[in-house]
């Protein structure tokens, strides 16, 4: 779990351009995105994120991470992995949250595919630090332009899950998500994170 923490003014810091629209992507941009995490129920939480995400904006989804967290029990892979139809619906009429209904039904069986992993490798952070060999990747791209949307990592994590049965795990998400949970630090040249 991260908390916030005061950090120096906003004029004072280079930061990668997407994250200047307000405290609240700055704060994720400083605190989080490109930090190696190793935490199961941090990286569950980005997983859910990070499909949920999938045709919105990033933006949507962290301004709705609180309500998420609720909705999703605190991310706990068990409690997710054993909703019901009664909690779906629940889900399903949840105005906080993104109210779709495969995306939610899909939350619940990448829970189940998660514990699998997790059985399998000791954990999910072994599991998906194993495609790195427990290296983060260091890209510096100078902006957008340089920035991909996938790689050919983020090809083959997005194979592996698929035949685990995860679904909502493209390519593009699954690069997403390798640099919101530091496995890929793709900060901008100019940032001060990526010193």
């Amino acid at each position: 779990m991260f908390t916030f923490v005061d950090m120096p003014e906003i004029s004072e810091i280079k930061r990668c351009s997407w994250c200047e629209r307000d405290d609240l992507y700055r704060r994720y941009h400083d605190e989080e995105w490109g930090v190696p995490s190793h935490n199961d129920r941090y990286l569950f939480e980005l997983l859910v994120m990070e499909f949920f995400q999938a045709g919105l904006s990033w933006y949507t989804i962290l301004s709705k991470r609180e309500a998420f967290k609720l909705a999703f029990e605190g991310f706990d892979v068990y409690k997710v992995s054993a909703f019901g139809d009664k909690k779906i619906a629940a889900l399903l009429n949840n105005s906080g949250i993104i109210r779709h209904r495969l995306k939610i039904l899909a939350a619940v069986e990448n829970a189940r595919r998660f514990i699998e992993v997790q059985n399998e490798f000791g954990s999910f952070s072994n599991y998906i630090w194993s495609f790195t060999k427990g290296v983060s990747i260091r890209n510096r791209p100078s902006g957008f332009s340089a920035l991909p949307s996938k790689t050919d990592l983020s090809d083959v994590l997005s194979k592996d899950l698929k035949k685990r049965g995860f679904k909502f795990m493209g390519s593009t998400v699954c690069y997403a998500y390798l640099q919101a949970v530091g496995v890929v630090d793709d900060h901008f040249d100019y940032c001060y994170k990526s010193k």
